[in-house]
């Protein structure tokens, strides 16, 4: 019995051994452990003493003082920039070039984006840089110039200000048609307040780098608006304090061997401030008219400011503006959303307001305003009510804003709108547009649709044709002299009324020899 009471407690014995054996090594790992947590913090502990003392000392040993004094007012602010929260207040210093990499001291971004991709891949492939060919032109001009900015190149841009929240907005390349690239520019809201940034104006800024998770380079400070010092310029009166008048300055749109528009000056004048429709069936010469239109502003009145905005257009059409036009072409093709085309007219609108604000006389050409309604209508977001035809009435009411903001202004300047409006297109939507607008314009060329097809140009119906008011346009005596064509015009049919004045005009070098001379 005791043999076996030995050998039972041998066995609890060898059992308590194996137990603490077996936990040991738990309890060395969880030591091990602890042990290293407690060198981590000792360690950073040290390292918060000691950074700022070797930065301090270096700085003092080079004699150098920080690149920038950085300001934050929160921890919200700190963490703003171009994500569209509170921007950090940053006072400027100009950085110096790295060293240690081949940049250039200062760069005009305006002129780097016109580069070729090639050279720029180029470019990117002397620096550490992950590039995507895929990612297009713009993304790889934001990679190289947001490595430029960081190793200390002063970069500098120019562009239009569009207002994309009440806290910031963006500056957008005019060049490209105010499209949105990952290289346009983020203005925040304190400098928008600083300096009384309006949308459409034409602002030169610095820029900085972009900080963590910022998708844009953001401007750090403006040095231009509208050419002028931004420390020096005054904010003209704003466009909608300004007082409108009647048009009484005409644009003389007559050239040599250009029947369309000498014609024009005698049936329906343009005066500067008009609001003017050219009313044309498909395939009835509008383009070619509003073209002609505009050789005979840029070519005879150099000191106006013209802007042909072509919306939902054939991209041929568009080339063939900017080749052959004098003006800025702003253009949204139909393979591109409502929403561009919506965007695209806002801003070119803001842009001429701000422009006529400033006493400039400003013309805007525009290809059409059927389609700019149409463009409307389709971008709204969400429900509401629709009208007959499917069109939304805030729609036909911002198209209504845009055609009526041309207007003839008294403390100087005027903005002219001339637009094309499709009818006869067995659309209903096309002709309610038409109905609801024509009231609000103060000039109407109207095109026929069989005068076109008999290959008549300019195929305008001269009766239904015309300006009001148009005796402030003209010498009492011009006037009167075009009341006696206009008579002689009205007893004969409608193509042959047409017909007779182009021959009269052919005859006569000029349309104020054909005034004095009469119809013979």
């Amino acid at each position: 019995m005791a043999a076996k009471k030995k050998s039972s407690q041998k066995k609890t014995a060898a059992k308590k051994v194996a137990s603490k054996k077996v936990a040991s090594p738990r309890k060395k790992s969880a030591s091990k452990k602890a042990a290293k947590k407690a060198v981590k913090k000792t360690a950073k502990k040290t390292s918060r003493e000691k950074v700022p003392a070797a930065k301090k000392s270096q700085e003092e040993e080079k004699g150098k003082t920080p690149e920038l004094e950085v300001v934050v007012e929160s921890a919200a602010e700190a963490a703003g920039g171009a994500r569209g929260e509170p921007e950090v207040q940053v006072e400027p210093v100009k950085k110096e070039p790295d060293p240690s990499y081949d940049v250039p001291e200062r760069i005009d971004v305006n002129e780097f984006r016109e580069r070729s991709l090639s050279s720029l891949l180029d470019a990117a492939a002397e620096f550490p840089l992950k590039v995507n060919s895929a990612a297009g032109k713009g993304a790889l001009i934001f990679e190289l110039l947001a490595f430029y900015s960081k190793h200390g190149t002063e970069l500098e841009a120019e562009g239009i200000l569009e207002q994309a929240k009440e806290n910031y907005a963006m500056l957008r390349d005019p060049v490209r048609s105010f499209r949105t690239a990952p290289d346009d520019f983020y203005v925040g809201g304190n400098i928008l307040k600083q300096y009384g940034l309006r949308a459409g104006q034409r602002v030169r800024v610095r820029l900085r780098a972009p900080r963590e998770r910022d998708k844009y380079l953001s401007a750090l400070e403006v040095l231009t608006i509208e050419g002028r010092d931004a420390g020096n310029f005054d904010a003209p009166k704003g466009f909608d304090q300004l007082t409108s008048l009647f048009p009484e300055d005409r644009f003389v749109l007559e050239r040599p061997s250009a029947m369309a528009v000498r014609l024009i000056d005698i049936v329906a004048p343009l005066g500067k401030g008009q609001r003017g429709l050219i009313v044309a069936p498909p395939r009835g010469g509008k383009t070619i008219l509003l073209k002609e239109m505009a050789k005979s502003i840029s070519a005879n009145h150099p000191e106006t400011k013209l802007i042909v905005l072509l919306l939902d257009e054939r991209p041929e059409e568009v080339t063939d503006f900017e080749e052959t036009v004098d003006a800025e072409v702003f253009s949204s093709t139909f393979d591109e959303p409502s929403k561009r085309h919506a965007q695209v007219s806002d801003l070119v609108l803001e842009r001429a307001k701000r422009l006529v604000e400033l006493g400039q006389d400003v013309v805007i050409l525009l290809d059409s305003l059927t389609r700019l309604a149409r463009g409307y209508n389709n971008s709204q977001r969400g429900g509401g009510p629709v009208g007959s035809g499917g069109l939304s009435p805030q729609a036909l009411q911002r198209s209504r804003k845009f055609f009526g903001a041309a207007r003839n202004v008294e403390e100087g300047g005027s903005l002219t709108i001339v637009a094309t409006c499709l009818v006869e297109t067995e659309s209903r939507m096309d002709d309610i547009i038409f109905e609801e607008l024509k009231g609000t314009g103060n000039m109407e060329i109207r095109l026929d649709r069989e005068l076109a097809e008999s290959r008549i140009y300019p195929a305008i119906h001269i009766p239904q044709s015309g300006t009001r008011n148009d005796d402030r346009l003209y010498h009492p005596e011009e006037m009167n002299r075009v009341i006696e064509i206009r008579r002689a015009l009205t007893t004969l049919p409608i193509g042959e009324a047409l017909e007779t004045l182009l021959r009269q005009l052919a005859k006569n070098s000029t349309n104020a020899e054909l005034l004095m001379r009469g119809m013979i």
